[in-house]
């Protein structure tokens, strides 16, 4: 935690004060489950769960955490819900497989007087007891709107083609508001939407496979492609290398995820969102100490009919990723700057 120590202090200052209070009470003590839904992205095992484990253990050294992660299987995912419970958890964070198969869950819990936290993914049809994550709706409009500014600022004409939509899981509400984002943006940009698609399980093959389709049918009249996270966006930039596509149109992403970054340094992939989700996962460590304690943390605003916080993430292209990941200690020159990147972080002044 020590890399953004820094975030976390500013981002719990401006946006966890509402929870000081809760906090502040006796120390409690009980079990809290931390389920994540799958392991197709490195985020859940490398940064969610052991921010959310360092946060529970500084507010609350008395309680014990369950940790597991569904790996895409929403059988399994449900099966691990039961368990937990029955290992006596008192607050559950769920980052559910499938948004509407976890309705289920979220009633069950509370008919048992067990607190949820919808965490990252929201449930639409059931009100958890509350919603953390960073604005999805916010980071697909903007991943938009900066790849439309950067296909403007390069005099790329409309009238030439247009852009590929690769959206997230169908099963994700929180694809399906980066999606409806992503719509907000490119609206009125005067770059036609040539076709879309929902990635399954945000597997990166997946989209890997549509875009080269998609290559096959539309060839150059592809001037870029939205994609909902780095993985997606990582699937776009293989099928059009693979196509012998040089250079590769620009292209989204969102997670910034280490292989993001470094494509973004190599010049293949045009931006990301940097959302450090340790900030995410302490937010919700407090709010799980806050049930603990018997409080009902207040909300900055209401989502789907549960109470909500919702952070602010930040767009990365190579014009700010020094900046913004290297000089803040997001990521290291040393991890980025391997191999074939070390002479674009040459180019953007990253010393290795």
């Amino acid at each position: 935690m020590t890399r953004l120590s820094n975030q976390l202090i500013g981002a719990s200052a401006l946006s966890l004060s509402l929870m000081s209070s809760t906090v502040a009470l006796a120390a409690p003590s009980g079990t809290v489950a931390f389920l994540m839904p799958d392991q197709a992205s490195t985020r859940y095992e490398q940064h969610d769960f052991p921010g959310f484990k360092a946060e529970m253990s500084k507010l609350c050294p008395d309680c014990k955490v369950l940790y597991q992660n569904a790996n895409a299987d929403v059988s399994q995912q449900q099966q691990q819900f039961n368990s937990v419970i029955s290992q006596g958890a008192k607050v559950i964070v769920l980052d559910p497989v499938d948004s509407t198969a976890a309705a289920s869950l979220v009633h069950m819990a509370q008919a048992q007087g067990i607190k949820v936290i919808a965490y990252d993914r929201p449930v639409p049809s059931t009100p958890a007891d509350y919603y953390v994550s960073f604005d999805n709706e916010g980071i697909g409009k903007a991943i938009a709107q900066s790849l439309v500014q950067h296909l403007k600022d390069t005099g790329v004409p409309a009238e030439k083609g247009g852009v590929l939509q690769v959206n997230g899981s169908p099963t994700d509400a929180a694809a399906g508001l980066i999606k409806n984002g992503i719509h907000a943006g490119l609206q009125g940009s005067g770059y036609k939407t040539l076709a879309e698609y929902d990635t399954p399980d945000w597997a990166p093959p997946k989209a890997q496979q549509w875009v080269s389709g998609q290559i096959t049918r539309f060839g150059t009249q592809i001037v870029g492609v939205v994609a909902a996270n780095d993985g997606t966006g990582g699937g776009a930039v293989a099928a059009f290398k693979a196509a012998g596509v040089n250079p590769v149109p620009p292209v989204t992403g969102n997670d910034a995820t280490l292989a993001g970054l470094q494509l973004i340094i190599a010049g293949d992939e045009y931006n990301t969102i940097l959302k450090p989700s340790e900030i995410v996962a302490a937010a919700a460590a407090k709010v799980a100490v806050g049930f603990l304690s018997g409080q009902s943390p207040k909300a900055e605003r209401t989502l789907f009919k549960t109470p909500s916080q919702l952070f602010t993430p930040t767009v990365i292209t190579a014009k700010n990723l020094k900046a913004e990941v290297v000089d803040k200690g997001i990521a290291s020159a040393k991890d980025l700057c391997t191999g074939r990147y070390a002479d674009g972080c040459k180019t953007l002044g990253i010393a290795n």
